[in-house]
């Protein structure tokens, strides 16, 4: 007999297979709101510099869903345009050990180096990275001094920012991860379009749509 959380991943996979096979279909028609994105209400201010696009992924390292992201992601980040800016926002689900982590490591100018590994870490090694010793155990291996990481691990910037991503978590109003918003005024998922090369594409109309409204 199946159970009912074999149930659930029946269902999900069936729904997926389902929606990547009307995908062709589908791509010809314009994302529409509430069903691929919504409006964030209010908007949002943003980092980026004026005349700019800012984009934002909410991430979770411990999320297998932001995992499997990555690696499309970052294949379509290196094909962003100038004019559009990306940043990471941790969320505090799940071990905020983690979101602690990725701030420590924004702080020292290696999140982007060192992200994938730590993903890796997590998800294909098995190392859960909830301690100190965990983490700096992985870091040095990739040229990371322990103490300078204990050191930023402790300080109060770290500590803002982690209270700082926490407020612009609840301000979009993020309920999962992955999760992406386009310049304070558009969010969307792949939870929400069916996929994650879906929410990509949604990403590519949003972004447009905010460069035709600024001309």
């Amino acid at each position: 007999m199946i159970d009912a959380r074999r149930r659930w991943m029946f269902a999900t996979v069936t729904a997926a297979a389902a929606w990547s096979l009307a995908l062709p279909a589908a791509a010809q028609d314009a994302p529409r709101e509430g069903r691929d994105y919504r409006l964030v209400r209010p908007p949002q201010s943003t980092e980026a510099p004026a005349g700019r696009i800012e984009v934002i992924e909410f991430f979770w390292y411990g999320c297998p869903h932001c995992n499997s992201l990555e690696p499309l992601l970052s294949e379509w980040k290196k094909k962003l345009p100038d004019d559009v800016v990306f940043r990471r926002v941790h969320v505090a689900f799940g071990d905020r050990r983690h979101q602690q982590l990725f701030y420590t490591l924004e702080a020292m100018g290696k999140a982007d180096a060192l992200g994938d590994r730590v993903f890796h870490a997590i998800h294909v090694d098995n190392d859960r990275l909830d301690t100190v010793d965990r983490m700096t155990a992985l870091l040095s291996r990739h040229g990371v001094d322990r103490k300078q990481f204990v050191d930023t691990w402790e300080s109060f910037a770290v500590r803002t920012k982690m209270r700082r991503a926490a407020q612009v978590s609840e301000a979009y109003g993020v309920d999962g991860v992955p999760a992406m918003a386009v310049n304070g005024r558009y969010y969307t998922s792949p939870s929400m379009v069916g996929s994650n090369q879906g929410a990509l594409r949604v990403m590519d109309w949003l972004i447009a749509q905010e460069r035709r409204a600024a001309k």
